[in-house]
């Protein structure tokens, strides 16, 4: 089942993902309104809806021409909808005014309430909360209905799935639900009062779903995730107030954006393309030279922005590890594959002049190695996968750390094998399972077997697996498939890279 998941949705982009989801929720709201079964008019949703998205897009389209940049059509439509499930739904004048208006907030703080190209705060949750404070309209968030929830659910789980982010999700609901639900009772509820009021006639999940999990407002790494997770839950379930401040959602997932900015290297990275070279047929390493010094740590990802004519499904942003080391001189590479039926963005980014300027949006990633130096590891790639590992080892090359470490390679061709002249340099182990002879190989490694990784070849190659700390990395159908292969001979400490793709 999750082979199915994460092959079926590894293939549709993050932005398409979040917004197929929106526009569901509407239609379906919509005919549920059609239907007298949730509270709000079927024609003052009708009315809101394009109002909400129309001014989110035109805002949008207008702040990029202003500051030259190019508009995120599907970011922006996100954003719209957003707007529309929080506020509430009119037919009169003052009230898609005030829809229009949260639109436009929304859209524009992407350019006016942002930190050196990186907005701070989750604009569909800005631009609600200013009605807060005006009398014009206000948030109702009535997509908190019961009829509503299994979409929600459903649609939530898929998100957050497809983004590694349901610890996050879980966190932040465990969190908030308890609070809810004893404040319910000790207020003199029952139990199914407390249940119900917590799970079908609440915001939570969808809040979960689609407003916390906002990649751009997130810190980087696990802990402080879970963190903030635990914060939120806190701020949405308690009541409180301070001055005029009094306890709301949107307030409470406000100030989550403000401790994540405090974590997170909140700027645009603008770097200039150095070099692109095929280092292994079909593989390339393109090499930027960074605009300011770039803080990351060896094993992590960044997520490269470039705008081109007619982009596929996959859109104008993907995330790619960094394959050099942090402390590489005044460079940064990325490295990846190519086929014949190759992503429109790789397409893009290979037919770059060197000279040209990218820009990168954020560095995330917790796929890093332990300090303690003396510990034993299994570094496991699945093709491509490589690439973290090249930049750790590469990273402990040049600081002479003493690593006990063995490369699991799992690759389809000998020629295919990147990075394979560090590995001999640094004194790595390696030990390549895939369709070749062992005389194809670098001097020193060892041919695992000529099919599959399985267990019995793992056993029998690294005796000592279970008392490695292992991390592994490839496409997410090869990482689930090894990660029970490793857990079914005795490895305990696993770690697995993932990105995205939003």
């Amino acid at each position: 089942m999750t082979r199915w998941l994460d092959r079926t949705l590894g293939a549709v982009a993050m932005y398409k993902l979040v917004l197929g989801s929106l526009a569901v929720l509407a239609v379906v709201s919509i005919a549920l309104a059609f239907g007298g079964l949730i509270s709000p008019d079927p024609f003052a949703l009708l009315a809101s809806l394009p109002v909400a998205v129309a001014f989110s897009y035109g805002a949008s389209w207008l702040g990029a021409r202003i500051v030259r940049q190019r508009a995120h059509l599907e970011s922006s439509l996100i954003t719209g909808l957003l707007v529309f499930f929080i506020m509430a739904p009119s037919l009169q004048l003052s009230g898609l005014l005030a829809i229009a208006l949260a639109s436009t907030i929304a859209a524009t703080s992407k350019f006016l309430i942002a930190f050196r190209g990186r907005h701070i705060f989750n604009p569909a949750a800005l631009g609600a909360y200013v009605f807060i404070f005006v009398p014009l309209g206000f948030p109702t968030w009535w997509i908190g209905t019961p009829w509503l929830q299994p979409v929600i659910l459903v649609a939530a789980f898929l998100i957050l799935y497809r983004t590694q982010r349901l610890d996050l999700g879980i966190t932040f609901v465990v969190v908030a639900a308890s609070i809810r639900i004893a404040l319910t009772l000790a207020n003199g509820g029952d139990l199914t009062e407390a249940l119900s009021f917590t799970f079908l006639s609440s915001q939570m999940i969808f809040f979960a779903g689609f407003m916390l999990s906002e990649p751009l407002t997130l810190p980087p790494r696990r802990w402080q995730r879970l963190s903030l997770a635990v914060l939120v839950g806190l701020l949405f379930a308690i009541p409180f107030s301070i001055g005029s401040l009094y306890s709301d959602p949107l307030l409470a997932l406000l100030i989550g954006n403000l401790v994540a900015f405090a974590f997170t290297q909140r700027r645009t990275i603008r770097m200039t393309l150095t070099e692109t070279e095929e280092i292994a047929p079909g593989t390339w390493e393109l090499t930027f030279a960074p605009h300011r010094p770039l803080s990351f740590r060896a094993g992590q990802y960044i997520e490269l922005s470039l705008p081109h004519p007619s982009p596929d499904q996959r859109g104008a942003r993907r995330y790619f590890t960094i394959s050099s080391a942090p402390d590489a001189g005044a460079t940064v590479s990325v490295t990846f594959t190519v086929s014949d039926r190759t992503s429109s963005f790789k397409t893009a980014l290979l037919a770059l002049p060197r000279g040209a300027d990218v820009n990168g949006t954020g560095i995330w990633g917790d796929f890093v190695l332990p300090r303690k130096t003396t510990e034993p590891l299994l570094l496991v790639a699945g093709g491509i996968g490589v690439t973290p590992f090249a930049s750790q080892v590469a990273h402990s090359h040049l600081h002479d750390e003493d690593r006990d470490i063995v490369l699991i390679y799992a690759t389809s061709s000998t020629e295919t094998l990147p990075f394979s002249g560090l590995f001999v340099e640094a004194g790595v182990r390696v030990i390549v399972f895939g369709p070749q002879s062992a005389a194809a190989l670098p001097a020193g490694w060892v041919l695992g077997s000529e099919g599959r990784l399985n267990g019995d070849a793992l056993s029998a190659l690294v005796p000592d697996l279970a008392d490695r700390r292992a991390y592994l990395s490839g496409p997410p159908a090869l990482v689930n498939d090894l990660k029970s292969t490793l857990r079914a001979n005795g490895a305990r400490r696993i770690h697995t890279d993932y990105f995205s793709g939003y």
